[in-house]
């Protein structure tokens, strides 16, 4: 499935469990939204063009501004504040995923024996 931005475009290319990948046709000049993904992780890799990425920090009041250029790629963790601005015609790959979380269970009583 292709959607249009106005940017460019993003393709799904692969989605199972916990991962999935997106393509990206990017536009010189053009913006995303500015964005967060409440437990998505992200990577962003770069085949070819010019890509900037800014990151709205939660630990500590920066935003990162990374320059990425083939072959390069960064990470976003979950409930970052981003953006791309495509500084020249790009193709790159948003990569998803979520962490398990191996504490995550609510138990209501204890097991037992009969």
């Amino acid at each position: 499935m292709i959607y249009g931005k106005i940017w460019g475009q993003t393709q799904l290319i692969f989605s199972i469990n916990n991962v999935e990948i997106h393509r990206i046709e990017g536009k010189t000049g053009g913006v995303s939204s500015l964005h967060k993904h409440i437990s998505k992780h992200s990577m962003i890799f770069v085949e070819s063009g010019i890509v900037k990425i800014s990151i709205k920090k939660n630990d500590y009041d920066l935003i990162d501004e990374t320059i990425l250029r083939q072959g390069q790629c960064t990470t976003i963790e979950p409930t970052e504040l981003h953006k791309f601005e495509i500084i020249e015609d790009a193709i790159c790959y948003e990569i998803y995923w979520v962490t398990l979380d191996p504490l995550d269970i609510i138990r209501e009583d204890c097991g037992k024996f009969k």
